[in-house]
């Protein structure tokens, strides 16, 4: 099988572990209750949370500290050698994360990577508008869509199609794609459905599994 796009999660994957979200309630003080929703909604309403958490908590408070949460996030080992493998490759990349987009699209800017889906916190004038854009949710089968849209609009199929994640929320995209590899991942579940399993924190220890077959 030849490759011809690679997706990739990126808390966890292409940045160190954190939770993004969790990590700016704690910028925007709003830890305790952040913790209790999110528990309580993430994966029976997320309507519910994104009112909750965005329209509730977050309205109004100062977008510095927002992007000064983008900008500080740190990149994981490898993730220089990954990216420069992919275009020697020239394969199609795309970030798929329930993450912000503007750290994909930080990724973007660093790495040149072609297709970013990610959850939006909607800025104006320099605060959090209280508006949330959501294409991917919490993950799970808005991610799989999202690739068999994607393979659509590329005219490509899933086969095709290699995707690295680290979480639960990744499961129903493994299951899609011809090629998975479950990078650091504490998830025994995305453990079992993956081709491929790298215990390690270094991003370029997937390498050796990105190669197309002749």
């Amino acid at each position: 099988m030849t490759y011809k796009l690679i997706c990739l999660d990126m808390d966890g994957v292409i940045f160190k572990d954190i939770n993004f979200w969790i990590e700016l309630h704690k910028k925007f003080g709003t830890l305790d209750q952040g913790v209790k929703l999110t528990e309580k909604y993430l994966h029976s309403n997320y309507e519910k949370l994104v009112e909750e958490v965005v329209v509730k908590l977050w309205k109004g408070k100062k977008a510095k500290l927002y992007y000064d949460l983008v900008d500080s996030l740190e990149y994981l080992p490898g993730v220089q050698k990954l990216f420069k493998h992919v275009k020697k490759q020239g394969w199609i990349t795309a970030i798929i994360s329930a993450s912000s987009i503007d750290v994909a699209r930080r990724v973007q800017k660093d790495y040149g990577v072609d297709h970013l889906f990610a959850n939006e916190l909607v800025i104006k004038y320099g605060k959090v508008s209280g508006e949330f854009i959501w294409p991917i949710g919490v993950g799970k089968h808005k991610k799989a869509e999202i690739i068999n849209h994607l393979c659509k609009d590329l005219k490509l199929k899933p086969k095709e199609v290699i995707y690295i994640g680290d979480s639960d929320t990744d499961i129903e995209a493994f299951k899609e794609v011809g090629l998975s590899i479950a990078f650091n991942s504490s998830s025994e579940q995305l453990k079992k459905v993956a081709t491929h399993v790298v215990e390690s924190n270094n991003l370029a220890d997937v390498l050796p599994y990105l190669k197309n077959k002749g």
